[in-house]
């Protein structure tokens, strides 16, 4: 996924070490790019790709059926879970 082409109206500033922007540099000339595409193009796809599990799942009929079986079920009562959420945990 590369970046769309709207209109470029915000800036992003970004501070790198020599060897840093030494190798992006590399990189997006292997790419025909320029650093600031290469970068922009490079931060979208890896949002995207971050982003994509919280946004969509995909599962076949088996599973989907599965899915909607495990939230029909009723509410069951977990005795040991509940403990554990009501005691003062390490960091408290």
């Amino acid at each position: 996924m590369g970046a769309t082409n709207h209109s470029k109206t915000e800036r992003i500033d970004v501070r790198a070490s020599t060897l840093v922007k030494q190798l992006l540099q590399e990189a997006a000339r292997a790419s025909h790019k320029n650093v600031s595409e290469f970068l922009l193009d490079a931060g979208v796809t890896a949002a995207a790709q971050t982003l994509a599990d919280r946004r969509q799942f995909v599962l076949d009929e088996q599973q989907w059926a599965a899915f909607q079986d495990a939230l029909d079920r009723p509410v069951q009562s977990k005795p040991r879970l509940k403990k554990l959420l009501s005691e003062p945990g390490v960091l408290d």
